[in-house]
């Protein structure tokens, strides 16, 4: 298994903030999803920006919650999955990331892709089908002014700097290409918890991420280790009966995806069939752990974040799920064990 430059993998929890309610009780949920995480010794939480679509995901703002998470937690460290790069001023982007890094004293690990729904381009004044090279230029700014790069005629810099941010920014892909030019750059690189896929049958998730790792490890330079994030969706529940009513909620908000990829599901198909298609995992302990050793990219992983999505419970199942993947799974799954156990407080802060 592919460990951290510690020597231990990585366990991380990975939200999109897609509870029922408001968006304000979405955003108390996550707080106090990231400070049960810390509570339980997980190593990070990852959000999820989203803009326009609230039943997508529901952060247009991942840099304003996660300093509200910096200031209710201590060492959990806190991550962009992802910033969707063409749609922000990329300085601007560089300048929250250095300041939330200062506030949470260094906890920050910064994600970014080109990704984002195709709709929400033109209101910022942009085409879709120019993300790649609008995000190859704001990339190369953000690492600029990362990097101390002079930004204005008289001398002006980024402030406050944050060089220490280039060895935390970590880019997403779906592809064995992209996965070779992040590791040229020595990047991390941040796989999806599913493939987009054309057909039913063909290889799995798992298998096609096997290649995009293969490139991406290929392409790093000498010295620089590797940094590997799998994403897997998960819900660990305490009976086969709670996690059969979860399951028929996963399926049913899973078809919009199945149209999307204009897939037909054959006759006869069982629900856990159509489940491991889709790359969810819900059960107990012991199911999740039985589907999830089939994935052979989690033994290359040097970080694994598993998020609700696209089962998208309760905040209670949420919390419980999490202690559940802490405790149950994650040891047997990955060999995990705590870094740092943060005692539970007994107030909680306010949003």
């Amino acid at each position: 298994m592919t460990t951290s430059s510690d020597g231990r993998i990585r366990l991380g929890f990975f939200t999109r903030l897609l509870d029922d309610g408001t968006a304000l009780q979405r955003y108390r949920n996550a707080l106090d999803q990231f400070v049960r995480a810390e509570e339980l010794g997980l190593d990070s939480v990852w959000v999820a920006q989203h803009h326009f679509h609230e039943d997508e995901g529901g952060l247009p703002s991942p840099f304003v919650l996660l300093a509200q998470a910096a200031a209710r937690t201590s060492h959990i460290h806190l991550a962009t999955g992802i910033v969707t790069l063409p749609l922000e001023a990329p300085l601007r982007v560089a300048e929250d990331a250095a300041v939330l890094q200062l506030l949470s004293d260094g906890r920050l690990e910064l994600g970014i892709g080109s990704g984002g729904t195709p709709s929400s381009f033109p209101p910022f004044g942009l085409e879709s089908a120019d993300r790649a090279a609008i995000y190859d230029r704001h990339r190369e700014l953000l690492v600029s002014a990362l990097r101390g790069d002079v930004l204005t005629s008289d001398a002006g810099r980024l402030y406050p700097a944050a060089p220490d941010l280039l060895g935390r920014i970590w880019e997403a892909t779906f592809s064995a290409g992209g996965a070779e030019r992040i590791g040229r750059r020595g990047n991390g690189l941040m796989l999806s918890r599913t493939q987009p896929r054309q057909t039913w049958d063909g290889p799995t998730s798992p298998e096609l991420q096997e290649g995009i790792v293969d490139a991406y490890l290929a392409a790093l330079p000498d010295g620089v280790e590797p940094r590997i994030l799998a994403s897997r969706s998960a819900l660990v529940v305490d009976t086969a009966e709670d996690a059969q009513r979860w399951i028929q909620r996963g399926i049913e908000r899973s078809a919009g995806y199945l149209r999307s990829q204009h897939i037909e599901v054959p006759e006869g198909v069982s629900d856990t069939e159509l489940l491991e298609w889709l790359d969810v995992h819900v059960g107990t302990a012991e199911q999740v752990l039985a589907s999830l050793q089939k994935d052979g990219v989690l033994a290359r992983a040097t970080d694994v974040a598993f998020q609700p999505h696209p089962i998208d419970p309760t905040h209670d199942a949420v919390l419980r799920s999490l202690e559940l993947i802490a405790t149950r799974v994650a040891p047997d799954l990955l060999g995990w064990s705590p870094d740092h156990v943060r005692e539970p407080v007994l107030t909680k802060g306010t949003l």
